[in-house]
């Protein structure tokens, strides 16, 4: 069984979401992401998604952007990436990392090189978000060969044949994009996410994240109450944005944010 697998099992048999974080890797300077990581732990993140840079980002807000933007500054490369969750990896052998981003850097290190650096390194699963699961074949061989997950993006919009087709294609949660837009675009509807949920499950028993949205607490508890895992990431990106340059002060407020979620999701 797959990092992520077990921690899903585990929080579903204690009654419990995931808390499930995204950063960029790299924003707002390289060597803050590892600490960061480890603050997302101690403030209750079951999973991390860390992103990879990426010049065209064109499923994400200009948050995302932004943070794209100024770890490029500072000329992150995937093997970047690797070596950050290398480092995480000396003292944190629990937590599952899940890398999201799109296929161009990929492309360009090769399917076979990416996937063995991948699990060498310590990552668990790959979301690779302008990458359809039609298309996307060699890359999901590779990666069931070296026994990654594979995450993929569900749309408010999308219809039933396709959930199923995503769904099997999938292994540890499927990405439940819970709003129409970009990232950080659009105010959250539990109650029609709990719809969507319902369709989904009714066709897969894959666990399910929900992310775009979630701002707060609060927002994290309503979604913690319908969904398999919470996926927090504008909120926690425009945070760094607004305290770059005071690492210190980012970190404190990353890890506030994080545990008034996770005490708001348990209580």
């Amino acid at each position: 069984m797959s990092r992520i697998k077990a921690v899903m099992a585990q929080l579903k048999g204690d009654g419990k979401s995931a808390l499930i974080p995204y950063i960029t890797g790299g924003d707002p300077v390289p060597g803050l992401t590892v600490e960061l990581m480890h603050e997302l732990v101690k403030g209750g993140a079951d999973i991390i998604e860390l992103g990879i840079p990426f010049s065209d980002p064109m499923a994400d807000g200009p948050v995302i952007q932004l943070a794209c933007e100024r770890a490029l500054k500072h000329n992150v490369t995937l093997d970047d990436i690797f070596s950050m969750v290398a480092d995480f990896r000396k003292t944190n052998t629990t937590t599952p990392v899940v890398l999201m981003g799109y296929l161009n850097p990929i492309i360009k290190m090769g399917y076979a090189v990416f996937t063995r650096k991948a699990v060498e390194v310590g990552v668990d699963g790959v979301l690779v978000v302008d990458l359809p699961p039609e298309e996307g074949h060699q890359l999901l061989q590779e990666m069931k060969r070296h026994n990654l997950d594979s995450v993929y993006l569900i749309a408010p919009t999308t219809t039933d044949d396709r959930i199923k087709a995503i769904c099997n294609a999938s292994s540890g949660y499927v990405y439940y994009v819970s709003v129409k837009g970009v990232t950080g675009s659009a105010s959250l509807d539990v109650d029609s996410v709990a719809d969507k949920l319902a369709v989904i499950r009714s066709i897969s028993d894959i666990p399910v994240g929900v992310g775009f949205g979630i701002k707060d607490a609060a927002s994290a508890a309503a979604v913690a109450n319908v969904a398999d895992g919470v996926i927090v990431g504008s909120v926690l990106v425009n945070t760094i944005a607004e305290n770059e340059g005071n690492n210190e002060q980012i970190k404190s407020k990353i890890y506030n944010i994080i545990s008034s979620m996770r005490q708001a999701m348990d209580a």
